[in-house]
């Protein structure tokens, strides 16, 4: 079960430069965007700071001072809507949409931006708000249940820990349900930006991604989210398998596409990996029982040192075929399949297409069951 990247809550804990000075943007007339602000408990005088999220940092935009009455006001130009930051100490702030047109009235407790803030005039900003309380919401549940799953799989209650992880499973749902239920927002596609893990949930996501390409092509999120699934397509469920051809064991060179005709499982693997060589005795197991039914394994490992690979290979008693350019995470193959973190497997059928990503223990011997019996 993973742990998801929270990155609206992580956004908003960035922390902040110590100083922010100007930077104010320029307007022009009606074409900008303005923020009318008013806090209580605000100190008159005292300065008031907006940042704007690029990539994966604020950057500071502009600074203003608290009026009496605890008036204040941002104008400033956006070339598209953008994710900004409203913060008086650096550590609480609210979060908006700037576009230019947008003409927000913000209202809220100096004490407490992001608990007592109250929006007007942008949907965008009011559903952002929504998504975050969402996610704040789930986010302890999810840890109890993780540490539920951990307890439950260590004393072999496989039930029990597939029932935990239909409730885990059931909270990320109700998150892509909301950002599925607007896909003209940019908050929609921020979220699934930073909520969806695309290695995991592909379909999902590149689903998103179709649907953000149509309704916002031309906003920054639907380009970087395009870009990362770009070479995930390639190796999505139901494609073809790319082509693999690296050095063996015993100095001579193998290609995934020799094994055509069998259910082969790529396993993406290295001997200094503790999670793969715990999952080995599993393989292994699986492996003999049904090698002589159609299936066969290609370890394709992330080492750097032939002679940990090799003591690996013969420790764990891994028979089946293995390749390695030792190149570690700079592996060709790691780079074609966009390996990122290990193990990592994928089925593919007799003809090479893939037919499922990342099963280990049950739920690879259950599909193994179910193609080969």
């Amino acid at each position: 079960m993973k742990n998801y990247k929270n990155y609206l809550v992580l956004a908003s804990a960035i922390a902040m430069l110590a100083s922010c000075q100007g930077n104010k943007s320029a307007t022009n007339g009606e074409d900008g965007y303005t923020i009318q602000g008013k806090l209580s408990n605000a100190a008159t005088g005292s300065n008031i700071y907006l940042f704007e999220l690029d990539k994966q940092q604020f950057v500071p935009r502009d600074t203003a001072q608290v009026e009496e009455n605890g008036v204040f006001n941002f104008e400033g130009e956006s070339s598209e809507p953008s994710f900004y930051r409203v913060t008086i100490d650096q550590r609480d702030g609210v979060i908006l949409v700037l576009d230019n047109g947008t003409d927000i009235k913000l209202e809220a407790d100096a004490k407490d931006l992001n608990g007592t803030s109250k929006i007007e005039g942008s949907d965008d900003s009011q559903l952002f708000q929504e998504l975050n309380k969402m996610v704040n919401e789930t986010q302890m549940e999810k840890m109890g249940l993780e540490q539920r799953f951990m307890q439950a799989n260590s004393e072999g209650k496989t039930e029990e820990a597939e029932a935990i992880k239909k409730e885990y499973d059931a909270l990320q749902d109700n998150i892509k349900k909301f950002l599925a239920q607007h896909p003209t927002s940019v908050v929609s596609t921020f979220g699934t930006l930073t909520l969806i893990d695309p290695a995991t949930d592909f379909a999902f996501a590149d689903s998103m991604s179709t649907l953000f390409s149509k309704n916002l092509p031309n906003s920054k999120y639907t380009a970087e989210l395009n870009d990362r699934l770009k070479g995930m397509r390639s190796t999505a469920v139901g494609q073809m398998a790319p082509e693999i051809t690296l050095p063996t064991p015993d100095g001579g060179s193998a290609s995934l596409s020799s094994l055509r005709g069998k259910y082969v499982l790529i396993d993406f693997w290295a001997s200094w990996c503790g999670p793969c060589r715990k999952e080995n005795p599993n393989v292994v197991r699986m492996y003999n029982e049904y090698k002589d039914k159609g299936f066969e394994i290609f370890g394709v490992s992330l080492d750097q040192n032939r002679e940990k690979w090799l003591k690996a290979i013969a420790d764990d008693k891994l028979t089946w075929p293995h390749v390695s350019d030792l190149k570690g995470w700079e592996s060709a193959a790691a780079g074609l399949y966009n390996i990122t973190a290990i193990p990592q497997t994928l089925l593919l059928d007799k003809e090479g297409r893939i037919i499922a990503k990342n099963l280990r223990g049950k739920e690879l011997e259950d599909k193994l069951a179910e193609v080969l019996n």
